[in-house]
């Protein structure tokens, strides 16, 4: 099985022994909601992950063993669910979803939501807000060619309703595509080993 990636969604049989967990993370929701792998460095066989309750202000960074994960969903699983109505869901970010997915879809490229979208996805939980944003992940393991970044410049007007966030992953880190569309020469690129400015975000040195 792949290794866990960055925005992939966990659950696991428990968090390691003897961690502090915030007041809001109790038991029963520690048994429904998964915990979001996020990229940093970690010991051989733990996994860095994050975890988030039903408010913005409510995340707790943490690890846990990469043996006690019973089940994972990734983002490119969770793309299959964007045209599907979700029952006691609505709000703009999702409606969105489903509005952009087609042109995801065109252009041959992997792709999930992830952020609040993908949590209530995967969970079932209600943490989406009217003015919930909308993070979408791009898996595009090369320099887009001309036609490509015009499909990514359609992809990215085509969402007015909300905020959209569309992360571009290369393989060596994820970062903004707002931030490389506004052409500024270099982009800040997210990695395990922590943000590196490049201008070269699919070259890592």
């Amino acid at each position: 099985m792949q290794s866990p990636r960055a925005h992939d969604l966990l659950w696991t049989s428990g968090l390691p022994h003897g961690m502090s967990l915030p007041a809001w993370a109790d038991a029963t929701w520690l048994r429904a909601a998964p915990l979001v792998v996020r990229r940093a460095s970690s010991m051989p066989g733990r996994i860095p992950v994050g975890m988030r309750g039903l408010l913005r202000s409510e995340r707790h960074a943490c690890e846990v063993e990469a043996a006690a994960v019973l089940h994972r969903v990734t983002p490119e699983m969770l793309a299959r669910l964007a045209r599907a109505p979700l029952p006691g869901f609505s709000c703009a970010a999702l409606d969105a979803l489903r509005q952009v997915a087609p042109l995801l879809d065109a252009t041959g490229w992997d792709w999930g939501p992830t952020g609040g979208v993908g949590f209530a996805l995967a969970s079932g939980l209600p943490v989406l807000r009217a003015d919930s944003d909308l993070d979408i992940v791009l898996r595009i393991d090369a320099p887009p060619d001309g036609a490509q970044a015009e499909a990514l410049r359609a992809i990215a007007a085509s969402v007015t309703a909300c905020r959209l966030d569309l992360q571009i992953d290369t393989g060596f880190g994820g970062f903004a595509y707002a931030e490389w569309a506004a052409g500024r020469g270099k982009v800040l690129l997210k990695t395990d080993r922590g943000p590196i400015l490049t201008a070269t975000p699919w070259e890592l040195a």
